[in-house]
């Protein structure tokens, strides 16, 4: 029976050399430490697939790769924030014009009605209406939550014995609970919020761009948040919506985007960021200091075969390519 063992930091260095040929001088322990090998070390081992091993031969290289998926983390969560808090502005607009109302009773009633664009008791229609009533268990259990841990404009409300509108529900959704609610919407809201970010119209009919841009950056969001590993995009719970694939491509003038590299995610959240801001001097930075990353990871992983593995072998093609997108507009 195979037992688990925690290792002592001398016999770690040993286990690691012994096991996978990996050299740790005396003065890289701290590294090994701050990196940790049961949380940190293990989830570096391979790219994408656990099949696909990396062959470290120097605890360098995965200071080198851990180093390059912090400083991923920390360039793209703040432009997640931002996305995230302009979306939820962007679609509370073109909500409280459909209802007319803060009350979340009313919006559930007048526009939370994508249901009924299905016949009524039908397959879709039951799916859909069964979201919405799925939609309200977790709200509720989330307001409870942030009520039973106090958060302010929870408590300001509950304690006052006032219905919460609907603005500040939004404080204590989740990303994955806003992106059920926009789903939720009818038409006409989610049209409105698609026009309201700027996406071109033939590419959106149904406005349900929006529900997959949310989704993408939800992965990835979660996976920062938790402290997963990113670098090789491994965080995607499902395939990225081949219509959103061909909205980034046809925008930015950038052929066969893939979302296996992180390359198209730093794509995707200049393209937002970019509809949003109109700035071109911060997405500029923003890309500045991606590919600085990148060649620090380049520099300190000594292996080019790893380095395009993880990147891409267009890398750097793609890099010029997103320069120029972000020149052009």
């Amino acid at each position: 029976m195979y037992t688990l063992r925690m290792y002592s930091i001398e016999e770690l260095i040993s286990h690691l050399k012994d096991a996978h040929g990996i050299s740790v001088d005396q003065n890289q322990i701290s590294d090994l430490r701050n990196i940790s090998y049961y949380h940190g070390y293990k989830g570096y081992r391979f790219i994408r697939n656990p099949h696909n091993k990396i062959a470290f031969t120097d605890l360098r290289q995965i200071v080198a790769l851990n180093r390059f998926d912090m400083d991923l983390k920390s360039l793209v969560y703040p432009k997640i924030m931002f996305i995230e808090n302009a979306l939820k502005s962007y679609f509370l607009e073109s909500l409280l014009a459909d209802s007319q109302a803060e009350e979340l009773s009313v919006i559930y009633r007048k526009s939370l009605t994508n249901y009924k664009k299905y016949k009524s008791g039908s397959r879709e229609y039951k799916k859909e209406y069964a979201r919405v009533i799925n939609l309200q268990t977790r709200i509720n259990s989330a307001l409870m939550r942030d009520y039973t841990q106090g958060k302010d404009v929870v408590n300001h409300f509950f304690n006052s014995d006032r219905a919460i509108p609907v603005w500040a529900v939004f404080e204590s959704l989740t990303l994955g609970e806003f992106g059920t609610f926009f789903s939720c919407a009818n038409q006409n809201i989610r049209v409105e919020t698609s026009k309201l970010l700027g996406l071109p119209t033939n590419y959106d009919g149904d406005g349900n761009l929006i529900s997959f841009i949310i989704y993408t950056l939800r992965d990835l969001r979660n996976a920062i948040a938790h402290n997963g590993v990113v670098f090789d995009t491994r965080f995607k719970n499902a395939k990225v919506n081949s219509q959103l694939k061909k909205l980034l491509e046809r925008e930015t003038k950038i052929e066969n985007l893939d979302f296996k590299y992180f390359d198209t995610y730093i794509v995707f959240i200049a393209y937002i960021f970019k509809k949003m801001t109109k700035g071109t001097k911060e997405c500029k930075s923003f890309l500045h200091e991606y590919n600085k990353f990148c060649e620090a990871l380049r520099v300190n992983i000594g292996s080019e075969k790893y380095y395009f593995e993880i990147l891409g072998s267009n890398h750097k093609t793609r890099i010029e390519e997103i320069e120029n997108y972000i020149k052009s507009v």
